[in-house]
């Protein structure tokens, strides 16, 4: 039985490596930025857009927290029975865009901070991938 279920995320993307961080385990870090999202969002999106509310937490070297697994499996799961393609399938697209998403996002957060500094540094390279 498919259910229907209306879900809104929004990404945190976090430095497992930061000085803060370094010295706690990486769940408890990625349960710590879920358990934030949610006392600052899960309220609104309740009352306001009368929906369910994810986050999406990320850290700096690819790994997902809970809910966003959670979140990107269910996603998958629509997405197969709509499109009539395998999970597997589903899944390999989803991470797929989402790897590209997440290097775009890199890409151009690498460009603002060095433009803040140096330029000249990146003018060689071609990375327009944009």
């Amino acid at each position: 039985a498919v259910v229907s279920t209306q879900s809104t995320g929004t990404s945190r993307l976090f430095n497992s490596r930061a000085p803060t961080n370094i010295s706690k385990p990486l769940k408890s870090v990625l349960i710590h930025h879920e358990k934030e999202k949610k006392r600052a969002y899960n309220a609104r999106v309740l009352e306001v857009e009368k929906c369910s509310f994810s986050p999406i937490v990320f850290s700096t070297t690819g790994i997902m927290g809970n809910e966003a697994c959670k979140f990107y499996r269910r996603l998958a799961e629509m997405l197969s029975a709509k499109s009539r393609q395998s999970y597997p399938d589903s899944i390999r697209y989803i991470r797929q865009r989402l790897s590209f998403c997440l290097l775009k996002t890199t890409i151009v957060s690498l460009r603002v901070f060095n433009d803040n500094y140096t330029t000249e540094i990146y003018t060689s390279l071609d990375i327009n991938l944009l």
